[in-house]
């Protein structure tokens, strides 16, 4: 049997989709202003804590 394919990694989601990361460019924060505009309950993705 070979693995399946999500293997969940919680650094390498919030490096790759967090907050910050978004924050960095002008394109994510056009993301995240989008996002305020639409009235998302979530602005990126979240993980919890462990």
């Amino acid at each position: 049997m070979s693995k399946r394919t999500w293997q969940p990694k919680r650094k390498k989601r919030m490096r790759v989709h967090g907050f910050l990361k978004r924050m960095s460019s002008a394109n994510g924060k056009k993301i995240i202003n989008a996002r305020r505009a639409k009235g998302r309950k979530n602005l990126t993705v979240s993980v919890g804590t462990k």
